[in-house]
């Protein structure tokens, strides 16, 4: 009996990777260029546009504010429905499952040859559905390394070092996830 637990474990996490996947290969970016081209005279592919890259960023400069915004705000959305519907799909694992396999789908989305954006906005939704403790860090680390540089590329590799540190000191804690009713209760520091 326990083998077919285990099967079926192991099925429902594989059936939410492929969700987290699909989830991450629907482009916000073409969609909202759709809408923003559908308002103009002139044709924008912020494929062929910018930096190139179907994000947020580069649909501000192309598209304008509001659809940068717009961007943004459904590639965060979907970091976060993927990690979440993971989550109700195989548990804590199919969360963390999908909302990496969320992150590969925008970058790696086969419906665009493979060809997507950087994934910072999916994986700040992701995290902000997996470890959510850690969001209000990762913004502000973000913003002062923006600030401090003007370059998109040094606030996320700051964001991303520091959250891979917390991370290893939450686990090296011990503590719990989040979600638990009271999750900083467990943590044993003396035990490093």
């Amino acid at each position: 009996m326990g083998l077919v637990r285990v099967s079926f474990s192991l099925f429902r996490v594989w059936i939410a990777l492929i969700a987290g996947y699909l989830t991450g290969s629907l482009m916000t970016a073409d969609a909202v260029a759709k809408v923003a081209n559908a308002r103009r005279d002139h044709q924008v592919d912020l494929r062929a546009r910018g930096s190139g890259n179907p994000g947020a960023m580069n649909a501000v400069g192309e598209l304008g504010t509001g659809y940068g915004v717009a961007v943004l705000a459904g590639d965060i959305a979907k970091g976060a429905a993927g990690a979440t519907a993971g989550r109700l799909i195989a548990g804590d694992s199919g969360a963390y499952a999908v909302g990496a396999a969320s992150v590969g789908g925008h970058c790696f989305p086969a419906t665009s040859g493979f060809k997507g954006g950087k994934g910072v906005a999916t994986s700040a939704g992701a995290t902000a559905a997996v470890f959510p403790l850690y969001e209000p860090v990762d913004v502000v680390v973000a913003l002062v390394g923006y600030l401090a540089t003007k370059r998109a590329s040094i606030a996320t590799i700051s964001a991303s070092s520091v959250f891979v540190a917390l991370s290893v000191v939450w686990w090296r804690a011990s503590c719990q996830t989040v979600w638990a009713q009271n999750p900083l209760r467990d943590c044993r520091y003396s035990s490093w």
